[in-house]
C-alpha cells in the first residue's frame, strides 16, 4: 500500500532534507525525497503521495511552482510549505490559492507532525487514516488501486458541492456504486436516492416515468403518478446512460434543470422539485454533440464536474481484492464453504482481459461458486467462464481508444510533456487537448525531464 502512506519531502538543502526525514520517518510515515521541485514533478505519478511537504525558495521551480504543478495533476493532494523567509501576506497568499498550511524554519518537529497529522485527517478519503464513520459513504467500493483512489478523493471534494455530476465510464465499471456513494457523502444523504435507467425504459413510457402523469391523461393512465423526479426530490436522483435518451426528452430535462420546476404529463401547473441530479454514461457525449445527437446545452448542465471511472483492466490491483469479496457473498448465498482460488486460478485472474469489467468479474465468480464442489476455486473452473474473451477481437471503440491512448503517449513522449508543443503537433487547441488527455487518464508530468 506504498501509494496510501508516502509523504513527499522536498528541498534543494540536502542536509536538512535528511533532517526532515529522519523526524518524519521517526513518526511512522513513509517517504519519497526530492531535491527540487522538477524531480518532486517527476517523481509524482510512481510515488503517489498522500501529502507533499515543500520548502519554498529553491532553485529552479520553487515551491508555489510545484503547488501549481500538483494542483493541476492532482487538485486534493494537500501541500505544506516551509521557508525561511516565511511573511504574513506570502502566507495569506497560498493559503488562499489552497495549499494547506505554510510554515516557517526553524521547525519545531513536534509541530511539523502535527501538521502532518491534520493534514492527513482532513485529506484522509481513500486512505488508512479515515475512521469507519468518514468510511460509510464508499463502503461498496472495494478498492486499493491509486488510480481508484484518485477518483474516490475527487467523489469526496465534490460531494459536498451541490454541482450537477457526470460520470463516464465503460459498462460495467460501477457507475451507480459511484453515484450513490456521491449522494452518501453530500448533505443531501438524508434524502431519497432514486437511479433510472434511461436506456432501459422505452421511449414513449419516458417522459411519463420521469415527470408523472395525472389520471386519464392519456390510455392507461388510471391513476396518478407523482413521477421519478419528483421522487427523488431533496435527494439525487441518478440518470444512469443518459446518451440514450431522445432529443424531445432532453429538452424537457434542461428545463428542470434551469428552473427547478417539471409539469406531469397532462397537468395544468409546475411543481417546484429540488434535486441534484448525477448522470452517466458509457458514451462519448462530446462526440454525440459534435454529432448534433445530443444537445450541447445540456451536456454542459450535467458535465459541471466529471468523473471518470477506470476500466477493471487499468486497476489490475483490485481484480483479486474484488473476486474474494464476491467469493464472500456468494459463499452465503449458496451455503458453501469455497475458502479461496488455486494460485494458477488467481493469474488467469489478474491477467484477463475484462471487457465486462466488474461486471463481468462477478459473473465468473457467480459460475465459478456454483460449480465448484471443493475447497478451492481451480483455473480449470476460472478458464471455463472467462476462454471467450482471452482472443477477443477489440470493438471498434476500444480499438479507437487504444490508439487514442498510444498516440497521446508517444506525442507527449516526443515533446518531452509540453502539453503546448503535443496540441500543435495533434492541430488540436491547448483546452480541447487538455480534455482529451483526462479522458484518457494521461498525466503530461510524468513525461517531463527531471533534468531540461
Amino acid at each position: 500500500m506504498q501509494a496510501q502512506t508516502t509523504i513527499m519531502l522536498v528541498d534543494d538543502d540536502e542536509d536538512f532534507l535528511n533532517l526532515l526525514d529522519m523526524r518524519v520517518r521517526a513518526a511512522g510515515y513513509e517517504t519519497s525525497l526530492a531535491q527540487s521541485g522538477e524531480e518532486a514533478l517527476a517523481m509524482l505519478q510512481a510515488r503517489r503521495p498522500i501529502l507533499v511537504v515543500t520548502d519554498l525558495r529553491m532553485a529552479g521551480m520553487d515551491g508555489m511552482n510545484l503547488f501549481s504543478c500538483i494542483r493541476r495533476v492532482n487538485p486534493l493532494l494537500p501541500v505544506i510549505i516551509m521557508t525561511a523567509h516565511g511573511s504574513i501576506p506570502e502566507a495569506v497568499e497560498a493559503t488562499r490559492k489552497g495549499v494547506f498550511s505554510f510554515l516557517t524554519k526553524p521547525l519545531n518537529g513536534r509541530d511539523l507532525i502535527k501538521e502532518i497529522e491534520r493534514a492527513l485527517e482532513a485529506g484522509s478519503v481513500g486512505t488508512d487514516g479515515g475512521n469507519q464513520k468518514d468510511m460509510f459513504w464508499r463502503r461498496d467500493i472495494i478498492s486499493q488501486s491509486p488510480v481508484m483512489e484518485e477518483v474516490l478523493r475527487q467523489t469526496a471534494m465534490v460531494a459536498a458541492t451541490q454541482s450537477n455530476i457526470l460520470i463516464q465510464g465503460q459498462s460495467g465499471t460501477g457507475k451507480e456504486l459511484l453515484a450513490k456513494a456521491v449522494h452518501r457523502a453530500s448533505p443531501r444523504h438524508d434524502g431519497p436516492f432514486v437511479a433510472v435507467n434511461c436506456g432501459a425504459i422505452p421511449e414513449a413510457l419516458l417522459e411519463s416515468e420521469l415527470f408523472g402523469h395525472v389520471k386519464g391523461s392519456f390510455t392507461g393512465a388510471v391513476r396518478d403518478n407523482e413521477g421519478l423526479i419528483k421522487a427523488a426530490d431533496g435527494g439525487t436522483l441518478f440518470l444512469d446512460e443518459i446518451g440514450d435518451t431522445p432529443p424531445a426528452f432532453q429538452v424537457k430535462l434542461l428545463r428542470v434543470i434551469q428552473e427547478r420546476t417539471i409539469r406531469s404529463v397532462g397537468a395544468s401547473q409546475d411543481a417546484v422539485v429540488d434535486v441534484r441530479i448525477i448522470s452517466a454514461t458509457h458514451r462519448n457525449l462530446e462526440e454525440m454533440v459534435a454529432e448534433k445527437t445530443f444537445r450541447e446545452d445540456l451536456y454542459y448542465r450535467l458535465n459541471v464536474v466529471l468523473l471518470q471511472l477506470p476500466p477493471l483492466a487499468e486497476r489490475r490491483e483490485d481484480i483479486l481484492l474484488l473476486a474474494r469479496h464476491f467469493l464472500r457473498i456468494l459463499n452465503d448465498q449458496a451455503r458453501k464453504t469455497i475458502n479461496g482460488f488455486a494460485p494458477e486460478a488467481m493469474e488467469l485472474l489478474i491477467n484477463a482481459a475484462w471487457p465486462g469489467n466488474i461486471r463481468q468479474l462477478y459473473n465468473v465468480i457467480e459460475h465459478a461458486v456454483a460449480l465448484t464442489s471443493g475447497s478451492l476455486i481451480s483455473s480449470d473452473m476460472i478458464k471455463l467462464t472467462i476462454r471467450h474473451d482471452l482472443p477477443k477481437t477489440p470493438s471498434f471503440n476500444e480499438a479507437r481508444q487504444r490508439f487514442e491512448q498510444e498516440y497521446l503517449i508517444n506525442l507527449l513522449k516526443l515533446t518531452e510533456g509540453n502539453v503546448s508543443r503535443a496540441a500543435r503537433l495533434a492541430q488540436r487547441n491547448r483546452t480541447d487537448f487538455y480534455k482529451i488527455l483526462q479522458r484518457n487518464h494521461i498525466v503530461p508530468s510524468i513525461f517531463k525531464s527531471a533534468n531540461p
